[in-house]
């Protein structure tokens, strides 16, 4: 129990409640490095997984108790002796191991197993007792907290602090309550019940009513100082309270919060972006601090006052949470300062006629093209000549079939001159990839490949996009073709051209990377 009444702790359940969410099961590896990512960045519990549930659940929570250096590590359990026997072989070996057991307390949870109150109150006493002569770290939850009649939550809470749980957990389970109601009933259980000061009241919010964050916060203003969470707030139906929400409000809103948490904030986009990745739930991108939005201006008033000063639309700055800066994503609502800044950021300082001609080009373009990108910029200056590009593609042969490895035979035009080389690869076009490097080197590292059917048939033609990185410079090529390799060696060979475009206009030590522009109806 932290003696600091100002130190909210961070509970993170991503890889127990999270991974609950329906598709989103992680693998071993990928909880293990979940698992990893939360403890580097300061979360003060992980609630690693639910022990009994399979032997893949055991296996990761014990492995991931083993390896964590600063976190407490948790597992779940039901209210009966062989949950919280699994769980505790589970977190055993953790330096610092916790023991989470709950029971559904509200009158349609207590219908289930048809127990009695005077029952379900003997089996909370039971069951933590229990928890508490295994591990002095002890967390016991009334499932379903927010419809349950107040005396007996009262009576159940007396009971499970006097049989040892040093945490006690009031969840919001569906979702139900609203904010006012969240912090008075923290606070008249801390007014109330006996022993209240010797255990951290912490609190559990689902979303299904829009209201995780709000109503965790308002707990927190009415004494509780355990805050559950997930990243992105993946979870149950609606999710969870996003961890990254209520870190940063606390952070920013300090002037009527005084509370602090251990976490770095520094690290929030990237795992939230990785727990995107093995979720297989990605991030919406209004989503609130890790959206893809989230800092990016695209009206000509927003982006001329961020321009002048970044405070005018932002709260809280982007590098805070581990992004480089704010974005000005120009589309059709944008004006002609936020485009001259681009493009003095792309290498282009131009003159007022020279914007002018630019600018009415880039608006009938940002009225045609959903997406528009840094590239897009780039080749409106350029007026789309391509003479001046320095790779061109002159032939390419490749063979392929059941009996590898493919082999790719290209003849590279570099700089005027025509080069020529044979490469084999793991398949057609990573063989006419290899060959591109083998007479142009270069350290560029492919981050996307996407191939499209423009229509239906076999003898669609196919668009392909690809998406390459050096430096920290990005650029996408696009191209297409009835030929899939020949439209992914012109995509690709269109990107590092472009590369080395931004090689030339780029200043030393600006911000290159590439920026999606949108209209408003993204």
């Amino acid at each position: 129990m932290t003696n600091d009444k100002n130190r909210v702790l961070i509970f993170d359940t991503t890889l127990r409640d999270g991974e609950q969410s329906p598709g989103a099961t992680m693998t071993h590896a990928e909880k293990l490095e979940i698992a990893e990512m939360l403890d580097d960045m300061g979360v003060d519990i992980i609630e690693a997984g639910f022990p009994i549930a399979s032997e893949g659940d055991f296996k990761a929570v014990s492995e991931i108790a083993e390896r964590a250096s600063t976190s407490t590590i948790c597992g779940l359990s039901r209210a009966n002796f062989k949950d919280i026997d699994r769980c505790w072989e589970a977190v055993k070996h953790a330096k610092s191991p916790r023991i989470h057991t709950f029971i559904g307390t509200s009158p349609l949870h207590r219908a289930i197993p048809n127990l009695t109150m005077d029952e379900m109150a003997d089996r909370i006493h039971d069951c933590v007792t229990h928890a508490r002569n295994l591990c002095d770290n002890v967390q016991w939850s009334s499932m379903d907290a927010t419809r349950t009649e107040w005396d007996f939550l009262k009576r159940t809470v007396d009971i499970a602090i006097k049989a040892g749980a040093s945490t006690i957990n009031i969840p919001d389970t569906v979702g139900y309550t609203e904010p006012v109601e969240s912090a008075d009933l923290i606070a008249r259980l801390i007014a109330e019940v006996d022993n209240a000061d010797t255990v951290i009241f912490s609190t559990h919010c689902h979303n299904d009513l829009g209201m995780a964050t709000a109503n965790s916060l308002a707990a927190v203003n009415g004494g509780a100082r355990q805050i559950e969470c997930t990243i992105n707030g993946l979870g149950e139906r609606a999710g969870n309270t996003a961890l990254e929400e209520v870190v940063m409000a606390l952070k920013v809103r300090h002037d009527i919060m005084p509370y602090d948490t251990g976490i770095d904030t520094r690290k929030i986009m990237n795992i939230s972006r990785r727990v995107a990745t093995v979720s297989g739930f990605p991030v919406q991108f209004n989503k609130a601090i890790v959206g893809k939005n989230a800092f990016a201006h695209e009206s000509g008033i927003h982006q001329d006052g961020m321009l002048k000063n970044r405070e005018t639309f932002e709260v809280m700055k982007p590098e805070d949470v581990g992004l480089s800066g704010t974005t000005l994503p120009l589309g059709k609502h944008s004006g002609r300062a936020a485009l001259r800044d681009k493009l003095a950021k792309l290498g282009y300082e131009m003159g007022d006629n020279e914007l002018k001609d630019i600018f009415v080009r880039f608006k009938d373009l940002a009225d045609r093209k959903k997406e528009v990108f840094d590239d897009d910029l780039i080749a409106l200056i350029r007026q789309n000549n391509s003479d001046d590009d320095r790779l061109k593609l002159k032939d390419l042969t490749v063979i392929c079939g059941m009996n590898g490895p493919q082999k790719a035979d290209m003849v590279l035009e570099i700089d005027g001159e025509d080069h020529s080389t044979s490469a084999t690869g793991d398949g057609p076009v990573d063989a006419t990839f290899n060959a591109v490097k083998a007479l142009f080197p270069h350290d560029a590292r492919l981050q996307l490949y996407q191939v499209h059917a423009v229509t239906e048939g076999t003898d669609a033609q196919a668009t392909v996009s690809v998406r390459m990185e050096e430096d920290g410079r990005i650029a996408t090529g696009q191209s297409a073709d009835t030929d899939t390799v020949v439209a992914s060696a012109m995509a690709y060979i269109n990107a590092l051209n472009r590369l080395l475009v931004r090689r030339e206009k780029s200043a030393p030590g600006s911000d290159v990377k590439e920026i999606r522009y949108t209209d408003a109806g993204e």
